[in-house]
């Protein structure tokens, strides 16, 4: 057993690094045929798309509904093939695919205020990412890999351009608040489902989606900069194009509730940009708030 699955985890490296030489274009192209092949298929990727997509866009007809959802799943395919590609690519690779160019503002920070960057699971938020810790310490929450090798990967890829990763635990909290006092960046996917009772029931299209109450907990008495924002991946391996939204005072509202609604309208926000990317496939509503139906049965 401890073979095979040692096989399987070098066959899955082997293919990752492969990915990592293709032209982005090809990359991007073999990550559109896999996510159309989901789409297309019996897929359980497929049927949460649809089902989100008749939760959040009832006003849409079915034709709107397919195009988008078929564009996500080709959206998540060219997000998992493209990984590879980022982690090896250099810090002025990176800069010269932002379109238009951004953080150079990062630079020229006031002293003592961090700067948050709250990226959904919208466009490349790898990109984002990377290219973010490029202009400065960053820090940000970090789930391992199961397979080592690929783990091992990706931390030094991440590292490379000046991140810190840190565990989603208790520890990685302390991480972020040093990082935070010490006026760096910190990374946040704001629509992550947080775990236990680390988050709060907040609308998201509409309906109660179980919200991360984090960036609120962190901002509490202070005036640091937030900004929601993502990378939209352009045609044909041009690079990626950012949207951003500056974020007010109401991210930070004591109130977690009033709190967790405005995260959420930032980011539904720039879902409605380009709905086409945004990862659909995760089932967003999951838990419901106590007392009302599963939407995904």
């Amino acid at each position: 057993m401890a073979e095979r699955r040692h096989l399987r985890d070098r066959l899955i490296a082997g293919g990752l690094r492969l990915l990592a030489r293709l032209p982005l274009r090809v990359n991007h192209a073999l990550g559109g045929l896999i996510g159309a092949l989901a789409w297309y298929g019996p897929t359980r990727s497929a049927r949460i798309t649809r089902r989100n997509l008749e939760l959040c866009f009832p006003d849409k007809d079915a034709a709107w509904r397919r195009r988008v959802g078929r564009g996500s799943l080709m959206a998540m395919g060219r997000a998992l093939t493209e990984s590879p590609w980022l982690w090896q690519a250099s810090a002025q690779t990176l800069e010269r695919l932002a379109e238009p160019a951004r953080y150079a503002r990062l630079r020229e920070r006031e002293g003592g205020r961090a700067l948050f960057l709250c990226a959904p699971h919208l466009g490349s938020w790898e990109f984002a990412g990377l290219q973010a810790a490029c202009h400065g310490p960053m820090a940000t929450l970090y789930s391992p890999f199961k397979t080592p090798e690929i783990d091992r990967w990706v931390r030094e890829a991440r590292a490379s351009t000046g991140a810190t990763l840190a565990p989603a635990d208790r520890s990685g909290l302390r991480v972020l608040q040093q990082a935070r006092d010490r006026g760096e960046i910190i990374g946040i996917l704001p629509d992550q489902s947080p775990k236990g009772a680390s988050g709060t029931h907040a609308p998201f299209f509409g309906r109660s989606a179980l919200t991360m109450t984090l960036l609120p907990r962190l901002l509490r008495g202070r005036e640091d900069h937030v900004v929601f924002l993502f990378a939209e991946r352009l045609p044909r391996g041009r690079g990626f194009r950012y949207h951003e939204i500056e974020a007010g005072p109401e991210v930070a509202d004591r109130d977690f509730g009033r709190a967790a609604a405005a995260i959420n309208a930032h980011v539904e926000a720039l879902v409605r940009r380009c709905p086409e990317q945004y990862n659909w496939a995760y089932k967003r509503f999951y838990p419901a708030p106590e007392g009302q139906p599963d939407p995904y049965r």
